[in-house]
């Protein structure tokens, strides 16, 4: 798979202080196989499906412990000049670009409203080496409390325009890439408790959600949503016994018209 193109969604990580609990969670429900820990790289360990490369759990930086959460990286073709947009838009660089040996250059940043996301300019490593089957990344939502600063920092820094869904009482948008929707925006609702803060949701995909949601709970996940029909699959949210929220979604079982969208 080629370098993604700017702003589009291009891997996702997550820091877990007990990585071999984290990989026996994730390889049950959602089939992942692990490569060796790259000591040089902080025993980063890539997850794949079928041999391709998905996604990578690590140990946590110091200070960080027992902090799990998903991080999800936007493809940049240059992180200092993105890093530097983040920062003229009213976000926070949290981790200056770095390089990465010969893989790329990665960096972390906090939007406007507080969720925290990665920026990554690939080399070697180009990112998701598959997407949209089972077991793979699937979709992103910027879950926001303030959604008007997350839709004027996102399409200031990123090429996106956007669209918003036409449903009364439910605010959430989408960014595009050119004709291609790279990720969502939805505001929090009354259902998130107020110390939940603003966050970047990653949906996994999966040939049966119920299926799934079943064997995550049994294996210690709490599930936090759903499963719930909807135009776009069957869906629900999750937290991983660690604390780290995802969720899941079998695209294959939509029901419903899709929503009016309309150019913002």
């Amino acid at each position: 798979m080629a370098v993604q193109p700017e702003g589009t969604p291009c891997w996702a990580d997550a820091m877990f202080g007990d990585v071999e609990g984290a990989k026996s969670f994730y390889g049950d429900v959602l089939g992942w196989t692990f490569g060796e820990a790259s000591s040089e790289y902080g025993n980063y360990t890539q997850a794949y499906v079928d041999g391709k490369a998905v996604a990578a759990v690590v140990p946590p930086m110091p200070g960080q412990e027992g902090q799990s959460q998903w991080c999800l990286y936007l493809a940049s073709p240059d992180a200092a000049a993105t890093a530097a947009k983040i920062r003229e838009n009213g976000g926070e660089v949290l981790m200056e670009p770095m390089q990465v040996g010969e893989f790329g250059t990665m960096c972390l940043a906090r939007e406007p409203s507080g969720a925290v996301f990665g920026v990554w300019q690939g080399g070697t490593h180009e990112g998701f080496e598959v997407s949209g089957v089972a077991g793979a990344y699937a979709w992103a939502e910027v879950f926001t409390r303030e959604p008007a600063k997350a839709d004027g920092f996102f399409p200031a820094v990123f090429p996106y325009s956007a669209k918003s869904m036409e449903n009364p009482g439910v605010d959430y948008r989408v960014y595009n890439v050119g004709e291609n929707t790279v990720i969502g925006r939805m505001e929090m609702g009354d259902e998130f408790p107020p110390e939940v803060p603003s966050y970047v949701n990653v949906y996994f995909a999966v040939d049966n959600c119920d299926d799934v949601v079943a064997k995550a709970t049994k294996l210690g996940g709490i599930l936090r949503f759903g499963p719930m029909d909807s135009p776009f699959g069957r869906f629900a949210a999750l937290s991983d016994p660690q604390g780290a929220s995802f969720s899941v979604i079998d695209m294959s079982a939509t029901q419903g018209e899709m929503p009016q969208m309309t150019d913002v």
